[in-house]
């Protein structure tokens, strides 16, 4: 009879759900709006266990994407947790961050791609103009180059002023993108 008791019990809380089935809908609804409402950003990255990472590799340092420079674990006390020790330097301003994690955590992992185009022109306010090298052949003109601050960009920029075919490669990661590097174009 136990048994037949707690299956009555549970028939009962399944039509007391089933009666109020309509409000958990639209709470169920109203959760999944909050959620898509805003661009929590968690396409660009992917989660990676601290443990994991390794000296080249890129993190999320303190809300940027970092290529590791230096890593180690150290072990804490009898009952803590072994800690990675993250030294990454920014990949587009090359500013330094540290971290502290244990190694059984979670940490960010930026998506970073790099993308070759062809430079076609750069106008007056040094936005760039750019062509896919792929079959598509897509143009760009939103990217901007800062000659004044960048040593990269000033070459880029007095090479292509004296004629020179050249390629730019684009660096991106977390909604960011920036020139690191270019070469001519051999025909």
């Amino acid at each position: 009879l136990g048994g037949v008791g707690g299956k009555r019990q549970w028939v009962a809380e399944k039509s007391e759900v089933e009666r109020g089935g309509v409000e958990a809908e639209a709470v169920t609804e109203d959760e999944e709006e909050i959620e898509t409402a805003g661009d929590s950003g968690s396409s660009d990255t992917t989660p990676i266990q601290a443990g994991a990472l390794k000296k080249g590799s890129h993190v999320v340092i303190k809300g940027f994407p970092c290529k590791i420079v230096d890593y180690s674990t150290s072990k804490t006390g009898k009952h803590g947790h072994a800690k990675a020790n993250i030294t990454g330097v920014d990949i587009f301003t090359g500013k330094k961050y540290e971290d502290i994690s244990p190694t059984s955590h979670n940490m960010l992992q930026p998506i970073v791609n790099r993308k070759d185009f062809q430079l076609v022109d750069i106008d007056d306010e040094n936005f760039i103009t750019v062509m896919e090298l792929s079959s598509t052949g897509e143009m760009r003109s939103d990217l901007r180059i800062e000659p004044d601050k960048d040593e990269v960009h000033r070459k880029l920029k007095e090479e292509f002023e004296e004629g020179k075919d050249l390629s730019v490669s684009v660096l991106s990661a977390m909604k960011t993108e920036k020139i690191v590097g270019y070469k001519q174009l051999t025909t």
